[in-house]
């Protein structure tokens, strides 16, 4: 019998009514209590927080990523399920894979519709997070959701209501679930994982800055003087923006501070095509583009490569590797 230890951490699939909206609000056991279990796998677990999942901090997902590894420190555990609103989901998933070394699987899932409704989607999800938990490894973090399994790296929520909410506009579906079986489609590849963070009292300050028509480096000075230790730039299509956004740059990275460069456009990876500001100056300024990452999981490297070490060359050396850039060590399932 496969032994999962579920971490429940609030979000939809814990959210009841509370007059004029819906807010995490339910234990682990009453999440737990909405789902038939698959066969041959018992269930325990660890009820970290309850909250919505906007409202996640750095020292939330620390202590998840910390939970994570407790419990994997027990050769009996099989696998673990974390319970996630889904708005940080993506964030989340990608801290934990960053920092991934065992074999075993850690599954997120949550849930677009709240706990009791008739349509819910929150115990299907919990079920096919369980059998996904206990049927794979070697795979890192994933993502279980919709009947889809989905690689933490790169998938990003892409509906804000519609049940099947995650995928990875870059690349193909890694997996699918359905009766009562996991089928694995692709082998992901992932980085070498990174040393466990310390816990530190103020983490660090990373930032986003959108670039659009009429952008100017106003915010992301505004970013740098709120004291940011970490930028992370959204450029328009393939990672552009001005020539005066790339002097900001050029004089952010001069102070030390580490800046990543991202696009808003969907799919595709950063390229340097343009020149006048774009993606080719950028980089020539000291940003690091980040391939397909997009924003919010750009952000969880930079802040992963600054919780690592205080030296900015190392800093700028860790986050190509969480990147996984050509020439950094790949771990291929």
């Amino acid at each position: 019998m496969a032994r999962i230890v579920v971490i429940s951490t609030g979000g939809t699939i814990a959210s009841r009514w509370q007059g004029s909206g819906f807010a995490a609000d339910a234990d682990g056991n009453e999440v737990i209590a909405t789902a038939p279990l698959p066969e041959d796998i018992s269930v325990e677990l660890v009820d970290l927080f309850s909250v919505n999942s906007p409202r996640l901090t750095t020292a939330h997902q620390l202590t998840l990523l910390r939970t994570v590894h407790e419990v994997l420190a027990d050769p009996g555990v099989d696998g673990i399920v974390v319970t996630h609103g889904t708005d940080t989901l993506e964030e989340s998933a990608f801290l934990v894979d960053l920092h991934h070394h065992d074999p075993r699987s850690v599954v997120f899932t949550g849930s677009q519709r709240p706990m009791g409704t008739a349509d819910g989607d929150g115990p299907g999800n919990l079920y096919d997070a369980l059998l996904t938990a206990a049927n794979t490894r070697g795979l890192g973090v994933l993502i279980a959701f919709a009947g889809r399994v989905h690689a933490a790296r790169g998938t990003v929520k892409t509906e804000a209501v519609a049940l099947d909410a995650f995928a990875d506009p870059s690349k193909e579906l890694l997996g699918k679930i359905g009766f009562g079986k996991v089928t694995i489609l692709r082998a992901p590849q992932r980085p070498v994982p990174l040393p466990l963070p310390a816990m530190p009292q103020l983490p660090p300050r990373v930032d986003v800055v959108l670039h659009h028509t009429d952008g100017d480096p106003v915010l992301l000075n505004a970013a740098l003087a709120a004291g940011a230790r970490g930028v992370v730039l959204v450029g328009t299509g393939a990672g552009n923006a001005t020539p005066e956004i790339v002097d900001a740059v050029r004089a952010a990275v001069e102070r030390g501070v580490l800046v990543a460069l991202t696009t808003r456009v969907m799919a595709g990876p950063v390229t340097e095509i343009y020149t006048h500001g774009g993606a080719v100056d950028l980089v020539a300024a000291g940003a690091v583009p980040t391939g397909t990452l997009r924003a919010g999981q750009a952000r969880i490297a930079v802040l992963s490569a600054l919780l690592a070490t205080d030296n900015t060359a190392e800093q700028a050396r860790l986050l190509r590797v969480a990147l996984g850039e050509p020439g950094a060590v790949l771990v291929e399932a």
